[in-house]
This record gives C-alpha cells, structure tokens and sequence, in this order.
C-alpha cells in the first residue's frame, strides 16, 4: 500500500503534460516521442517536503485560531463573510 507521499507522486506522474495546439507542431511531438527524439518530463518531488507542508497545514488553522482571541476571530469572521455575502 502507497504512503500519501507516494500516491502524491504517483498522481503527479500521470498527468499529462500539455500538447501543442497547432497541428503541425502536434504532428513532430508525436513523432519525436515516438522516435524517442524528446522524452515525456517526470515530475520530481521532495517527499519530506510533502509531508512537512501537509503537516503545517493540519495544524496550521487550529494553532492560529487558538493564538487569536474570540473579538479577533468574530472580526476575521464578519471580514470573511461581507466578503462572500455583500456582492
């Protein structure tokens, strides 16, 4: 079974990467992958780099929300709603 670092990569390897528009330019990147003049870019990734950016965003809004008193929050939180609300 993948580790959630693993299946990050994993996705990111099967993407595809985008393809040029102009027909004549579609046609020689397909011959060319073909022929194995160009080879498809893998997507590298740090792992650890992963795991420590989706470990500060687990924990991330509660700390903030714990470090900001109730008056800070109510204020943020009419600020977020005029915002989603008042258009």
């Amino acid at each position: 079974m993948l580790d959630r670092a693993s299946k990050i990569g994993y996705i990111m390897d099967m993407r595809k990467p985008k393809r040029p528009r102009d027909p004549n330019q579609l046609a020689k990147s397909i011959v060319d992958l073909a022929t194995g003049e160009r080879v498809e870019p893998v997507a590298a990734f740090n792992v650890h780099a992963v795991e420590l950016g989706r470990l500060g965003g687990l924990k991330g809004g509660k700390a903030r929300a714990k470090k900001l008193s109730k008056a800070q929050r109510v204020r943020i939180a009419k600020k977020a709603a005029k915002a989603r609300w008042g258009k």
